[in-house]
């Protein structure tokens, strides 16, 4: 039996609500809204007081070369765009050095292949195997 009265849930205590004189003051804030505000605020605090730390140890002599590559622009940071810094001449240059080695590469490899395809010569000269095989359907 005491099962069945541990298994019976009691009535749900309510949290009171806002009274009538101050209805005019908006919604009464319950106490699980107050924790999970109060529990986001030290959430944000802790934040803050982690990057004043870090602001605070930082060393002044570091440095980076994105801090050279990057600008703020309103407040956000932005990297620094070069958009085709080469002229059409100089593009054309480089294709044309592209081509030159693609080509270079593809001679040199077909060079490597005639010289491995002579090496296989001698693979052809197996000598028979030793092994007699009677066909009796034959």
């Amino acid at each position: 039996m005491s099962s069945l009265r541990n298994a019976y849930r009691g009535r749900a205590h309510k949290e009171r609500a806002q009274p009538q004189a101050r209805k005019k003051f908006g919604l009464l804030e319950k106490h699980k809204d107050y924790v999970e505000r109060a529990k986001s605020f030290h959430k944000k605090e802790d934040t803050l007081q982690k990057l004043w730390e870090k602001a605070s140890f930082r060393n002044p002599d570091e440095f980076y070369f994105k801090m050279i590559n990057s600008r703020v622009v309103d407040g956000v940071h932005r990297p620094k765009t070069e958009a085709n810094k080469y002229s059409h001449e100089e593009l054309m240059l480089m294709k044309t050095q592209d081509i030159g080695y693609v080509l270079q590469k593809l001679q040199s490899e077909k060079k490597k292949i005639d010289r491995l395809n002579a090496a296989l010569h001698a693979i052809d000269n197996k000598p028979p195997n030793k092994h007699v095989y009677y066909a009796e359907d034959r």
